[in-house]
């Protein structure tokens, strides 16, 4: 039996899947942490920011990460606590896009792993956000095809230990994996 609560809720640009995942963390009735991902690089991804900001009750607590989340995570996982991670797909972005526009951080793979490990072994209820980016046409350029490839290897990766998963398409959740079935 899995004794970890863990969800993952995917889906594309404007899906409704950060909404979703907040509403199943006040569901949840517990202590909410919403762990953010996001570097701000521009006053339109700001204003982005900030209607997040706006929508989330302001009794949640808010850790950044936008590099380090395996420890992020492991400094606030307890039982009785709900961890909303925001979301995996800018994650990724700032460790294969670096905002110096210096090269990827070298062990992102070994990252990837460490989130995988904290995740399958957290104490808290946890809900983590990821875009699917992957129903398009390959991308042009070296760089955008290992970015699309990496994050849908991660998707797979986080699906496969979560217990509940949910794909997000024009607001309405599609259930593909739920707690009593895989």
């Amino acid at each position: 039996m899995i004794s970890r609560d863990l969800t993952f809720v995917l889906g594309g640009a404007r899906s409704g899947k950060s909404l979703h995942a907040e509403g199943l963390a006040t569901a949840s009735a517990l202590p909410v942490t919403y762990v953010a991902t996001a570097r701000i690089g521009d006053d339109e991804f700001a204003a982005r920011v900030a209607r997040h900001r706006e929508r989330r009750p302001v009794h949640w607590s808010l850790l950044e990460a936008p590099l380090d989340l395996p420890q992020a995570l492991a400094s606030i996982d307890q039982p009785g606590q709900c961890v909303l991670i925001d979301c995996l797909t800018l994650w990724l972005a700032n460790l294969l896009c670096p905002a110096d526009g210096s090269q990827p951080v070298v062990d992102y793979l070994a990252r990837f792993a460490m989130l995988e490990e904290a995740l399958a072994q957290a104490r808290a209820k946890i809900i983590v956000v990821s875009n699917e980016i992957g129903l398009g046409v390959v991308p042009l350029g070296a760089a955008t095809r290992l970015y699309v490839d990496e994050l849908g290897r991660l998707n797979q990766r986080i699906a496969a230990i979560s217990t509940q998963v949910t794909m997000m398409v024009a607001g309405l959740p599609l259930h593909l994996k739920t707690a009593d079935r895989s």
